[in-house]
This record gives structure tokens, sequence and C-alpha cells, in this order.
């Protein structure tokens, strides 16, 4: 036993050390910290863009926010022809808001229902395969198609330009990013849930209802988020739907109170294109703010987002 004893020692001791110690001019070491250094430089330079926007849009359009003590988004802008620093673009906010919600009650329940049926009842099926191919090719359309669509379905049908068509066009830009995105989310949810759920008994719609809906809420979410901010700030569309006009509000005191198809509807992003060309100052500079409030806008709709998915995660 003393022999065998002597020998385990004797090989402990003549085993190589193993150093952790890290050597800082190793050549692993050098060329990790040049790649930490290099994806820092192009991170810094990636936000150069997005900065320098945040910044002109503060700066130019923090300026027309206020003046004279008067909100300018509580007001029509002025004509072309005058110079007067007063009015603001009060309609075009309500307008953007008003088909942004259209486009919203159309594609998100209809993206959400289209999801659920390719994940849950129908996944390898050849419908699904070509349901699938045709949103991936929807997703990449060319927003200016949209309108065309919206127009001869939605404005050709109605005889004018309306809230509403505005918001048919929009809804055929959001479809395919809420479904494919829900989509993703929903194929995420464990199969383990869905099978637990089974076997105490729930029937497929109700897995669907109280398991797969709540955990992909989240992704969702992210989703809806996504095409709500493509969808606000889309000009070409509304050019063909919605036109514009600087004094009708699509919300107003008068009976029915929401007019939706009752003509012309103002947008912001319509109307910092009118503007932005314009050779009024006054105009011009509304354009800028209009811009900011724009950015705002779809900053609020994705904080709101993000808020939503972390609650829906929260113990209850």
């Amino acid at each position: 036993m003393s022999t065998v004893a002597t020998s385990i020692s004797t090989a402990e001791h003549a085993a190589p050390e193993i150093s952790f110690k890290r050597e800082p001019f190793s050549g692993r070491s050098l060329f990790s910290a040049s790649m930490s250094v290099l994806a820092g430089l192009l991170s810094v330079l990636a936000a150069v863009p997005l900065l320098s926007v945040l910044y002109m849009l503060i700066r130019r359009g923090g300026e027309r926010l206020w003046v004279g003590g008067t909100w300018i988004f509580t007001q029509t802008p002025p004509g072309a022809m005058e110079s007067s620093p007063a009015g603001g673009f009060g309609n075009a906010i309500v307008g953007t808001v008003v088909m942004v919600v259209i486009a919203c009650l159309i594609a998100v329940p209809f993206g959400i229902l289209a999801a659920i049926l390719l994940t849950e009842f129908g996944r390898e099926t050849k419908a699904a395969s070509i349901i699938r191919f045709c949103a991936k090719v929807l997703s990449g359309f060319p927003s200016i198609l949209a309108g065309i669509f919206s127009y001869a379905v939605v404005v050709a049908l109605l005889g004018y330009y309306s809230a509403l068509a505005g918001g048919v066009a929009l809804s055929v830009l959001m479809l395919p990013i809420v479904m494919l995105t829900a989509e993703e989310a929903i194929k995420l949810v464990p199969e383990k849930m869905r099978q637990a759920a089974i076997g105490m008994g729930a029937t497929p719609a109700q897995v669907v209802w109280h398991v797969t809906i709540p955990t992909a809420l989240p992704g969702i979410l992210t989703g809806v988020m996504l095409a709500v901010a493509r969808a606000a700030g889309e000009t070409a569309p509304l050019l063909f739907t919605a036109l514009f006009s600087m004094v009708s509000w699509p919300v107003n005191g008068q009976a029915p109170y929401v007019h939706v198809a009752d003509g012309p509807t103002a947008s912001m992003a319509v109307f910092i294109y009118n503007s932005s060309g314009s050779f009024a100052d006054n105009l011009r500079e509304l354009a800028w703010a209009c811009s900011l409030v724009l950015v705002i806008m779809v900053l609020i709709f994705n904080i709101g987002g993000q808020l939503v998915s972390r609650n829906s995660h929260a113990p209850r």
C-alpha cells in the first residue's frame, strides 16, 4: 500500500500544472480584443445616421412645437401663400391615428387567425406552404401597389377618397408582418405545454386560447408594433386612397362624429410630403415639427408594446 501511495503521489507531482491565467498578449487574446473594438466601432458608425436624424428633428422640429402660446397641433395649417407662423397639423395627427386604428382592426385579427391556422391546424399542408409564400411575397410588396389595390377596391366603389380607404391600404401592408411574426412566435411555444393541456382534457380550441396565445403574446405584440410603425410612416398608399385635406377632421363634434368615409383625410406622412417642398417657410417648419411628432408617436407605440409584453410575463 505504501508503494502504491508513493507512486500515485509521484504521478501527481509529475503531472503538468494547468494555468487558467489569461495571457494578455497571446494571439487569441489579441484577436478577441481587436474584434471587440471593431464591433464597437461598427456599432457606433451604424448609430451615427440615426442619431444625426434625431438631432436634426429635435433641433429643427422642436422650435415649432410651441408657437405664440398656442399648440400647433390644435389648429389646421395656414395656406401656402400665408407667411404667418400660426397654425398646426392637428387634423393630420388625428387622421393618422384613425387610419392606423382601422388598419389594425383589419390586419391584426386576420393575421393572428391565419398564423394560428398555419401552426396549429395545418402546419405541413400544401395550402399552408402556399399561404406562407404569398405572405412573404406580400411583405416585400411596394407600398404604392397597396394604395392602387385599395383605390380599386374602396375608392372606386365609394366614389371618393376617405380614411377608410387609407386604412384598408395600410392593412394590406400590415397583414403579412403580423401573420409571419405571429406564426414564428407560436412556433416557439413548447410542445410539452400543448401536450400537458391536452392531457388535462382541454380541447384544441382551449389549448390555443388558454396556452398558445398567452405564451406567444410577447412575440405577437412585437410583430404588431413593427407593423404599426411601418404603417404610420407610409405616404404613397395614402396619396391614392385618403389624399389630403387642410381643414377637415376625421373626428369632430358633428354627427356622426367619426368621419371615416366622408372624403379626403389628412395624415402626417402626406402632410410632411406636401409641406417639405413648399416655398412657404412656415409650412417647411411645420414639416420638421410634424416629423418629430411622428417619430415620437412611433417610439411610444414601441415602448407601449414592450411594456405590455413585459406585463404578460409578470407572475399572477
